[in-house]
């Protein structure tokens, strides 16, 4: 991904609420599999890391982007950005501008 379009995905994400918590069980299965399902339904979400987690935001970041095989987009203080392409041209939400 390029800077152009990170950028451009930052902006996109400035508006967004987030869907998930990350609390203090951290980061399990099962929050990673629903993470995954909305991804695939939304391409681009935002997460909250709660107060009473104990791992760094950028660490589970990067996690959860592995787990998923998503992009982290931003991570500011304790709020994730992540973002995944659409498998399916006709199903894509976001077009990203070109390199």
């Amino acid at each position: 991904m390029t800077s152009k379009q990170r950028a451009y995905l930052k902006s996109l994400a400035s508006v967004l609420d987030p869907i998930f918590h990350v609390g203090k069980a951290s980061v399990t299965p099962e929050v990673t599999a629903a993470i995954g399902e909305a991804l695939e339904a939304r391409e681009m979400i935002k997460i909250s890391v709660l107060n009473n987690c104990a791992d760094d935001p950028k660490e589970i970041a990067q996690m959860i982007a592995e787990r998923t095989r998503s992009q982290v987009v931003q991570v500011i203080g304790k709020k994730i950005v992540l973002y995944k392409p659409a498998k399916e041209k006709e199903k894509q939400k976001i077009v990203l501008p070109n390199k």
